[in-house]
């Protein structure tokens, strides 16, 4: 498995969300998995001055959410919502070894913004 492409890893050490569609168990279902990059300490003064602070040291989430098909466009996405799994990454390495154990290929994420994901 290759690793993620230049342009998401700087998304994601930008502390930006990523997102993929997944196959759900039901077909009335749709479901995610999402990376959330963690806060660093520079984040906040960054935020406050305007701008946005890369970080090579962040720490990651990863959690796998299938939702009900006919309310993934309202905001009641989260009534029946299910947390398939999660898991945790101290860093880009270990983010890697949780794709590549839930057999997820990095270059399918999206910035989550450009994805149904509800979240």
């Amino acid at each position: 498995m290759r690793g993620l492409p230049l342009e998401k890893l700087t998304a994601l050490r930008l502390g930006r969300r990523l997102a993929v569609e997944v196959p759900a168990t039901r077909p009335d279902r749709r479901a995610f998995v999402d990376i959330t990059p963690g806060r660093v300490e520079e984040d906040g003064r960054a935020r406050r001055e305007g701008w946005t602070h890369r970080s090579t040291a962040r720490a990651f989430r990863v959690e796998h959410w299938e939702y009900d098909a006919d309310r993934i466009d309202g905001y009641d996405y989260d009534i029946g919502a299910v947390l398939v799994r999660s898991g945790a990454a101290a860093d880009e390495s270990e983010l890697l070894a949780v794709l590549r154990d839930w057999q997820l290929d990095p270059s399918a994420f999206r910035y989550a913004w450009d994805t149904a994901d509800p979240r």
